[in-house]
């Protein structure tokens, strides 16, 4: 038999969490321009090409690395706030995994073997797994959020969207730039950026961050600061060529190492077995697991080359490895006994290589491509119940690997200036393998977290397999260009997530019709398998610049058919008759995707109360309807005793998705001197929020608005700026995530509560139901100084 505890040898893929300071009000049309355009003008590469943002057929929102700086944003959750229909947030007990949700797709487990629905790209470079992916933001030249299935261009894992982050190229001159940020809970942030060019045709950069944050709340078991930041962050590139030269190679690599605590969550119920109450503040915790300590690292290294062939071709090549590594101690009940306690690692490893041909002619313009990608997600983790049985833990050991092949075209043609029909596709064969390894232990933790627990029976799961998925997915769209300002659109698109194994499932409860009981080696597979997802999804829409500039809106309606959803969870279950922790997951079956999207910016007046000043308003606004047509799980007959399927889709709601998102933001800028000052300020709103797919009182986020506002002074030439910066000036507390085992009714989700008017625990003896929040109020001051 093989050993308990394999190799930790494997490690994977990355999200380089690079820093710097920046914020995201709608940029529909920045005057500034996205990439550096002209007034009015964005340039984007949604569609692996530059275009103008008011050319493109997709429903996109365009940050400039200007807009960024001077609204203070802090990492890249916070352009969620003014996008519509997008939710960008920390997730749950670490600062630097993502959870992110597009239109009602995306992912919030950050285990191997499950893949969020919305691709985030670092300069092209897919990265493959949410650990390390809460990306601080320093030297950017724009973000895009491109929201629809991206499945043509951008590949398998897109069907929500996808979340582009890309990188200023190096200047020609030498630079030299130094930012310093200090605020309150002792924010202290410094950034320095420096390049120079070697001869005509070399450059080289490099840039350094050192973020630092004390805590919103405490560990009162621990003494730690609780939501600290404690990251270091650097960038290195090399560019040879470009600037006029056919052929431009940029070579970058990138670390970052974060040493933050771990977040301790907040108890929503008073402690059911030791009577512990309620904390007053929401940021403070009890957990007592710090073992192992938090320790998150991640690094890469990518190679961009873009080389002209001739006036019509160009050849693009994106070579990338990248390699995470995270330990964290998540104490699920958030109380010092050790109920249900999890420490784990996180190993990511990933190599990807592609290709892309690019033809534009006078009519034709398209694209050849070829993607590979070869990644491996290990997780390891204990859930330490002690208090229930002996010092059980249940130790899991799950090694998921992804093959991915596919070729990709996509091409535009012109009938007329006005009219143009684009279509492409994409085919996929993915390949998932996974070994799957669970033990239980008595006594102690397992030995790979240095518990002295010993090995009780038989493995609970013991699974090595693979599968093989194979997918077309296609789109089309037709524009219409009335006039160069204005364009209407009309698109079809298909995405597809690839399917895989639960790496928390419990092989031994696989249903089996052995005389035996015992599961055969299929039927183990078969249980903790799950099929791939797909969205299929309609639009129209329209993009226009109106009075001369003065108004640009994007409004786009959509439809989306999802089909065979992948519903990971954690429930509470038993094992060889023991108490223990289980991982189910399901295609629970339909779901339909209605809604809206308009994003506006207003030049309302200019040379108001000085000659050159100007007064703008943005707005955002997101609108969808998003049900559950068919949800399908297994409930457990009293009177046979048998799981029986059972349509539950009235009782479930689709988790991080609002109803409707809304964002305005008032800003005025003005000369003084040869110098000029912004003045900024944005009101966001998000209605209800489903944490889960079962509703949840207790952890289910009500409607509530977070106000923001900036103030920066640019001197003369660029120089040098300072801005002074306030996020949720209001103070409003609002859950982002949480944990719940308590006991809730299998169908319609409702949650008994005992004889002291508290839930019932359903996993351990205190009763888990924590939450984690978003920031508090934070003032801080920015300066900056330009060589």
């Amino acid at each position: 038999m093989r050993p308990f505890v394999r190799p930790l040898h494997r490690a994977v893929l990355a999200t380089s969490a690079l820093s710097m300071i920046a914020f995201a009000p709608p940029a529909l049309a920045q005057e500034e321009g996205a990439a550096g355009a002209g007034d009015g003008e964005i340039i984007v590469t949604a569609r692996r090409r530059d275009e103008r943002l008011i050319d493109v057929p997709v429903a996109i929102t365009a940050y400039s690395g200007e807009t960024l700086a001077k609204a203070g944003a802090i990492d890249i959750t916070d352009i969620g706030a003014t996008t519509p229909n997008t939710t960008l947030e920390v997730s749950r007990g670490a600062n630097s995994t993502l959870s992110a949700f597009i239109r009602g797709v995306g992912q919030q487990d950050p285990v191997s073997g499950f893949e969020q629905g919305v691709g985030i790209y670092l300069d092209d470079v897919y990265l493959n797994r949410p650990q390390a992916a809460v990306l601080d933001i320093y030297d950017v030249e724009r973000i895009e959020v491109l929201r629809g299935p991206q499945g043509t261009l951008y590949g398998r894992n897109t069907i929500g969207g996808a979340v582009k982050y890309v990188t200023k190229p190096l200047p020609q001159e030498f630079s030299l730039k130094i930012k310093g940020t200090l605020g309150t809970y002792d924010q202290a942030d410094l950034i320095v950026t420096a390049s120079a060019p070697l001869s005509d045709i070399v450059r080289i950069g490099a840039s350094g961050a050192r973020l630092s944050r004390g805590g919103f709340g405490d560990n009162l078991t621990t003494g730690l600061e609780n939501y600290n930041k404690d990251v270091w962050a650097a960038r290195g590139t090399v560019e040879l060529g470009g600037y006029g030269e056919p052929v431009l190679i940029r070579i970058s690599g990138d670390y970052s190492k974060d040493k933050s605590n771990p977040r301790g969550g907040h108890r929503l119920i008073p402690s059911l077995a030791t009577d512990q109450p309620v904390l007053d503040d929401v940021f403070d915790s009890r957990g007592g697991l710090n073992d192992p300590t938090q320790d998150i690292e991640a690094y890469g290294l990518a190679m961009n080359v873009t080389a002209e062939l001739s006036d019509t071709l160009t050849l693009r090549s994106i070579s990338a490895w990248r390699k995470d590594r995270s330990a964290t101690p998540i104490d699920f009940d958030a109380l010092p006994a050790v109920d249900v306690d999890v420490p784990g690692f996180y190993f990511n490893e990933q190599i990807s290589q592609e290709f892309q041909l690019l033809y534009e002619g006078d009519r034709l313009k398209g694209l050849l491509g070829f993607y590979y990608l070869d990644a491996t997600a290990d997780t390891l983790f204990d859930v330490r119940i002690f208090n229930t049985f002996a010092g059980l833990t249940a130790f899991t050991e799950a090694d998921v690997d992804t093959t991915t092949f596919a070729v990709f075209g996509d091409a535009t043609f012109d009938f007329t200036d006005r009219l143009s029909l684009s279509i492409g596709g994409r085919y996929t064969w993915d390949k998932r393998s996974a070994s799957i390894l669970r033990q239980n232990y008595l006594g102690g933790g397992s030995p790979v977290f240095g518990g002295a627990g010993v090995p009780f029976g038989a493995p609970g799961t013991d699974f090595e397999g693979s599968r093989n998925f194979n997918k077309f997915t296609p789109r089309a769209s037709l524009s219409f260009k009335p006039t160069p300002d204005h364009t209407l659109y009309a698109s079809y698109s298909q995405g597809f997530k690839g399917g895989g194994f639960d790496p928390r499932g419990v092989g031994v409860n696989a249903p089996t019709d052995n005389a035996n009981g015992v599961p055969s080696d299929a039927e183990v597979a078969a249980f903790l398998s799950f099929l791939p997802e797909q969205v299929d999804s309609y639009e129209v829409g329209y993009k226009g610049s109106l009075l001369d500039g003065a108004l640009n809106v994007a409004l786009a309606a959509f439809y989306a058919d999802y089909t065979d959803v992948q519903i990971p969870g954690s429930v509470a279950c038993t094992v060889d008759g023991l108490p223990s922790f289980c991982g189910v997951v399901s295609n629970a079956g339909k779901a339909t995707f209605k809604g809206l999207e308009f994003e506006g910016r207003a030049r309302l007046g200019e040379d108001l109360a000085a000659v050159g000043d100007r007064l703008t308003l943005s707005t955002a606004l997101g609108f969808i309807d998003a049900q559950y047509k068919e949800y399908i799980t297994n409930i457990l007959d009293p009177d046979t005793g048998e799981n029986v399927p059972t349509d539950v889709a009235d009782y479930r709601e689709v988790q991080n998705t609002p109803k409707w998102t809304a964002s305005g933001t008032l800003a005025y800028s003005a000369p003084v001197g040869d110098g000029d000052i912004n003045f900024a300020t944005t009101l966001s709103y998000r209605s209800k929020t489903y944490q889960f797919e079962i509703p949840n009182p207790y952890i289910d986020q009500k409607g509530f608005a977070l106000l923001d506002a900036s103030l920066v002074y640019t001197a003369p030439g660029d120089r040098w700026s300072i801005g002074l910066f306030g996020k949720n000036l209001t103070n409003k507390k609002y859950k982002t995530s949480g944990y719940t085992f308590v006991v809730a009714d299998p169908e319609t989700g409702a949650i008994p509560t005992g004889a002291n008017g508290l839930p019932l625990s359903a996993l351990g003896t205190e009763g888990t139901l924590t939450a984690f929040y978003g920031n508090p109020r934070q003032l801080f001051v920015t300066g900056t100084v330009k060589f």
